[in-house]
């Protein structure tokens, strides 16, 4: 990740980071400074595991902390190759293996590819509240018949993979750029809203509290067997967060419009209706 600096202005956190192949001259800008007890957000929720220290993982960990939360970032390659990320993240963030950051955190964001999915510490995650953000990409994953057939959704397939873990799904839906752009104050009027799904009603509950302690509003989109209304390919995938959302639909990963607008309740609750 990028080694530079954050910089403070006007309130705002700037920060710099890298896209999977090369380092990104955009600037992620975390608009306003929270705290998780002003969120509403229960005090034995403070630590906040990451599984995959990617764009998703590290632009949520980036808005976690300024909400007050402690991070701990873990990824495939080993803590060792995160020393910059935690330079940029500062006190509040340390770089741990998968399993230490299952088994210390109160909430854990598993943040990898779907073909990752089969290298999660399980037993870490057990009685855990995990958010998973995965979508389904043939092209990367490689063709799953239960997939293309609708027999199941990617987050069913972690929940198969974790079954004794409370997974919802959320932070799928949305390009990282704008996640860090849209965040809001709970009092905000432009607040936008990011939808989720899962089975359990008290995992959802933990999940929107901790979104809303980073800026969001939430949607609950039903089960986890509802998560392919906002995957890719369907309306409420990333372009309503976006302020061109046709030169978003035309783009390809590593070159999103930065652009970003707020997407209201109702725009998702209407999107979410369209999917097909």
């Amino acid at each position: 990740m990028c080694s530079r600096e954050p910089v403070v202005a006007d309130g705002h956190v700037t920060s710099y980071v890298a896209d999977r192949r090369h380092f990104s001259t955009q600037k992620i800008v975390i608009p306003h400074r929270n705290t998780a007890a002003a969120s509403g957000v229960r005090p034995s929720m403070k630590t906040i595991g990451f599984i995959g220290a990617g764009n998703i993982g590290s632009t949520v960990a980036r808005l976690a902390i300024n909400a007050g939360f402690r991070v701990l970032m873990s990824n495939r390659r080993g803590p060792e190759s995160l020393g910059d990320l935690i330079a940029e993240l500062g006190p509040l963030a340390e770089a741990v293996t998968p399993a230490e950051a299952a088994s210390r955190g109160d909430l854990v964001v598993v943040t990898v590819p779907l073909h990752g999915i089969d290298d999660l510490p399980v037993a870490e995650l057990a009685g855990k509240t995990v958010i998973d953000t995965n979508n389904y990409y043939p092209e990367r994953d490689g063709r799953i018949e239960a997939l293309d057939s609708r027999e199941t959704t990617t987050s069913q397939m972690v929940r198969d993979r974790l079954p004794d873990s409370e997974v919802v799904k959320a932070l799928n839906s949305i390009v990282f750029l704008h996640l860090a752009q849209l965040a809001r104050p709970k009092d905000a009027t432009d607040r936008s809203t990011l939808p989720i799904a899962g089975d359990s009603s008290t995992a959802k509950a933990t999940v929107t509290e901790f979104l809303t302690a980073i800026g969001y509003d939430v949607l609950d989109a039903g089960d986890l067997s509802e998560g392919w209304r906002f995957e890719r390919g369907q309306p409420v995938y990333c372009l309503p967060y976006a302020a061109d959302p046709e030169a978003m639909r035309d783009s390809a990963p590593g070159s999103r419009p930065t652009g970003a607008a707020p997407a209201s309740r109702d725009t998702i609750a209407r999107l979410l209706e369209q999917a097909s």
